[in-house]
């Protein structure tokens, strides 16, 4: 009896040959879930900064495309005077030894020996531009100094006066950006009680807080608006203290620094600027005297560069005897 002790060969190769390609099927499975896995969380970080970005653009486009409030009041950036009654008299407090000393109540001051003449009413109203910025020390000055005969040349049709708050003192104030909110607050008093701007102003400029100092609060900006005497107090308050001007009198001061309106290329470079149709004032701005003098200088050259010549009466012909 035989006994065959030749190993079966063939089937112990195809044995490994069958586990060699088990190992291999799993090893590609394995690399298959690996490359599917780092797609899944490629895929999740790209949609985690596509959200992300989303949203950084929604907030940005939210901010950026809010509408900016603009006063109706304002015609290239300035508000016209429509009434220049409501201040005080700008005669009440002098100036003794340097400091400011108020007249006794029911005193008189000593009136100009000389008061200053209207401009002629003859010809179309002096055109008065003001250019202020409410930190500014020679805009309080030209305020203080000028007060009265502006007030009276508007009353008297002689002149328009047209303020253009603008903040190029912003950062001189600790932060609080006093110039800015102050000129948005005129803007507030200016489109909802106009008749109350001047006397807004005036305050704004007469009781002006000091340079490097934070200056007035929203609140206190309101109360003073109260004080010049607006009739919707609610709506004034509301529009100082939610500062809804300020991103208009941010862009109002960009524009006047580029270029001033109805000028022949003249930017705003110095506070205050005073136009007279169109004409920098370069004088002493507490010089009440020499402000009027180039008023009437101005308002005389315009009224004989437009006055109607007398017509030349045409000869008559005698007729033939």
């Amino acid at each position: 009896m035989s006994n065959d002790q030749t190993p079966n060969v063939p089937a112990e190769r195809d044995r490994r040959e069958a586990v060699r390609e088990k190992a291999q099927q799993v090893k590609a499975r394995q690399a298959r879930l690996r490359i599917l896995r780092r797609s899944a969380i490629g895929v999740g970080a790209i949609a985690v900064v596509a959200v992300g970005a989303v949203a950084v653009t929604y907030a940005l486009s939210s901010n950026g495309s809010r509408p900016q409030a603009l006063p109706s009041a304002a015609s290239d950036d300035g508000f016209l005077v429509s009434s220049a009654t409501g201040i005080a008299d700008p005669l009440a407090t002098q100036t003794v030894d340097g400091d400011a000393s108020t007249l006794a109540a029911g005193a008189t001051a000593t009136p100009d020996a000389t008061p200053t003449p209207s401009p002629t009413t003859t010809a179309a109203p002096v055109d008065i531009r003001v250019y202020v910025d409410y930190l500014s020390t020679e805009a309080r000055e030209f305020q203080v100094a000028n007060a009265e005969q502006l007030s009276k040349w508007v009353d008297e049709d002689a002149a328009t006066l047209t303020y253009y708050p603008v903040a190029m003192l912003t950062s001189k104030s600790n932060g609080t950006k006093y110039s800015l909110r102050a000129a948005g607050a005129s803007a507030c008093v200016a489109t909802h009680a106009s008749d109350r701007f001047f006397a807004f102003n005036h305050e704004l400029l007469t009781n002006q807080p000091a340079v490097d100092s934070e200056g007035y609060s929203d609140q206190q900006l309101a109360d003073m608006a109260q004080g010049a005497g607006v009739s919707d107090v609610d709506t004034v308050r509301s529009c100082i203290e939610d500062e809804t001007y300020t991103g208009w009198a941010k862009a109002a001061t960009d524009r006047a620094i580029k270029s001033l309106p109805d000028t022949k290329g003249l930017a705003l470079t110095t506070l205050p600027t005073v136009l007279v149709n169109g004409t920098p004032y370069v004088g002493h701005m507490d010089d009440p005297k020499e402000f009027a003098q180039f008023v009437l200088t101005i308002d005389s050259n315009a009224y004989y560069s437009t006055a109607t010549p007398t017509p030349t009466p045409t000869p008559s012909t005698t007729p033939a005897g």
